[in-house]
């Protein structure tokens, strides 16, 4: 059983809450805080260095930022510059995004396991403060350095952390990455078959699985009040149930319930319907992908993700109440 734990923060709160999250949690005790950047709302980078700014010791890290809209250089030197204002303590989490929201700001998102190596083979190198050239099909670079001229110019401790979920990026990941970062709301179940495709791509760097950080997203909506926690979570499940059928098709959810869900849902789906489609979620779906109820059965919850491989739980907090979700966890969910 693991005993880290590290928070997941997304756009539910003003900036200047999350940062009193953050600092909560550090004092908590918790490893690290997430920042999402996925949808069109709330940039990555500028809220990791008001944590980082912010705080002492807990790690900050991209949860994700893709690997598209960033020049590789560009992403090297956006790390190099958080790493100046925390050293030794930021994550880059770096993912391939998703359709169809790269397509609608048209970026066509071919050949994804090709772009993502490239872009963390020379991002990795660039911390390294080598001189890169490299000419591939997504990232060409010409003897192209971080210049720094005041400054730290030894190599930085960047660990990059890739985003996956299906299994060929999975394998990838095992292969060049640091870490990954398992997806959130899928079953415990999914992490066997993730485990299996990580331990793939470990065997060609001469590595095993184990010796692959696999962070966790995990959707954790607390209350003591059981029915209020599951409801919390209801909405956000009934949404992705819409947006991402092939993971939750991965995890055992009902092709009969998608269907449900699919002839109601459209993207971008309307409130009105996210709150339709809600009513056709059962608790016991909801619970199968999230750690939601009262506090012991999301601590419970989450031991199931660490048994099945997850090695810290990284906890997306719903509802009005994180102090609880992080009281929750700060305490050791392993007891």
């Amino acid at each position: 059983m693991a005993d880290r734990v590290a928070l997941y923060l997304q756009d539910a709160h003003p900036l200047d809450d999350a940062i009193e999250y953050v600092q909560y949690a550090e004092s908590r005790g918790f490893e690290a805080v997430w920042q999402a950047e996925s949808r069109l709302v709330r940039d990555a980078i500028v809220p990791m260095a008001a944590y980082a700014a912010t705080t002492k010791t807990i790690k900050i890290g991209s949860g994700v930022i893709n690997n598209w809209t960033r020049n590789a250089a560009l992403t090297a030197a956006t790390f190099l510059t958080l790493d100046d204002l925390a050293p030794d303590r930021v994550l880059l989490g770096i993912g391939a995004w998703w359709d169809p929201l790269a397509a609608n700001v048209g970026i066509k998102r071919h050949k994804p396991l090709l772009a993502m190596r490239e872009h963390v083979t020379v991002v990795r190198d660039l911390l390294a403060m080598k001189n890169v050239t490299f000419e591939g099909e997504f990232v060409q670079l010409s003897g192209v350095e971080l210049d720094i001229v005041h400054g730290r110019r030894e190599p930085r401790n960047v660990p990059i952390y890739i985003g996956a979920t299906g299994p060929k990026m999975l394998a990838l990941s095992g292969e060049i990455a640091d870490g990954v970062l398992l997806n959130y709301l899928v079953s415990p179940a999914y992490n066997a078959t993730a485990m299996e495709q990580i331990e793939k791509g470990a065997r060609l760097s001469g590595r095993t699985a184990e010796q692959i950080d696999r962070p966790q997203l995990v959707v954790c909506s607390i209350d003591r009040d059981r029915k209020k926690a599951l409801d919390g979570a209801r909405l956000l499940v009934t949404q992705y149930l819409g947006q991402q059928p092939h993971i939750m098709k991965a995890s055992g959810v009902s092709s009969d319930l998608l269907d449900e869900i699919h002839q109601v849902l459209t993207w971008p789906a309307t409130e009105e319907q996210i709150e339709r489609a809600a009513a056709l979620v059962p608790d016991d779906v909801v619970q199968l992908i999230t750690a939601s109820g009262t506090p012991d059965e999301a601590r419970a919850k989450v031991r199931e993700y660490v048994a099945a491989g997850c090695t810290c739980p990284v906890l997306y907090p719903l509802g009005d109440d994180v102090r609880l979700m992080i009281d929750t966890f700060a305490s050791g969910y392993s007891a």
